[in-house]
């Protein structure tokens, strides 16, 4: 059995299939639509790529997990964990990372696969400023940021995490980050594709190296800069 069990990836065969199947469903009707859903239910949960939710929700937005369930945490358990090379290792609480320095920005969510979501409203606190709060020791290149789904992590090199468009995002859309969208906490991570703003925050820890994550592990590109992964995306690195 594969080590990730229920969150095991999905096939790109299966993804081209799905794009393919969902492209009569639109034309023909409730009835392939219904048979896609069968087809798809058994790893909707768990498809980071939105692929197999054909139909997005009123905000663009595709729900993706890699689990098929992941726990709620509320204003008063939420805890955000900065460990691992640092002078000062943190438990933060949702009011200590409301307290911080707070950082507004409208950019895109981009996923590789191909649809965006224009001019989201991103509002957090920079992940540099949580850096530097923890005083992060010499010999640190990088960290490395789990999901409290249990599953998932991602990657980034110390400069990478230290741009101003990288949050540790508190709101999005006008409102706190729901549950769907990730929260009460996510990554953002502006100038890289969506599978590198990771969802459900649970721990941010400082490395000496990029272990690559969840996906990247199959193959998707460590750095994830838009435009440069897939060929055909507008470049969002500057």
């Amino acid at each position: 059995m594969s080590p990730r069990g229920a969150g095991a990836p999905v096939g790109r065969r299966v993804i081209l299939g799905l794009l393919g199947l969902g492209a009569v469903g639109v034309v023909t009707g409730a009835g392939i639509q219904r048979r896609l859903e069968q087809i798809t239910a058994p790893i909707q949960s768990r498809d980071p790529t939105g692929l197999t939710n054909l139909f997005p929700d009123a905000g663009g937005f595709r729900f993706y997990s890699v689990t098929s369930t992941v726990p709620t945490r509320t204003a008063a358990d939420y805890r955000l964990r900065v460990t691992g090379l640092v002078g000062r290792p943190a438990t933060l609480t949702l009011d200590q990372l409301h307290a911080m320095p707070q950082t507004a920005l409208t950019r895109d969510f981009q996923c590789v696969t191909g649809w965006r979501v224009s001019d989201v409203a991103w509002s957090g606190v920079r992940l540099a400023e949580l850096l530097d709060a923890a005083h992060v020791q010499p010999g640190a290149q990088a960290v490395t940021i789990r999901s409290f789904d249990g599953v998932y992590t991602e990657s980034l090199t110390l400069d990478q995490a230290r741009r101003p468009d990288v949050l540790v995002a508190l709101s999005m859309l006008g409102g706190p980050v729901t549950h769907d969208h990730g929260g009460p906490v996510r990554l953002y991570v502006a100038p890289m594709y969506g599978y590198k703003s990771l969802k459900w925050l649970g721990e941010i820890e400082v490395t000496d190296r990029v272990h690559p994550g969840y996906w990247e592990e199959d193959g998707y590109d460590v750095d994830a800069w838009v435009g440069h992964s897939n060929g055909r995306d507008d470049d969002a690195t500057s």
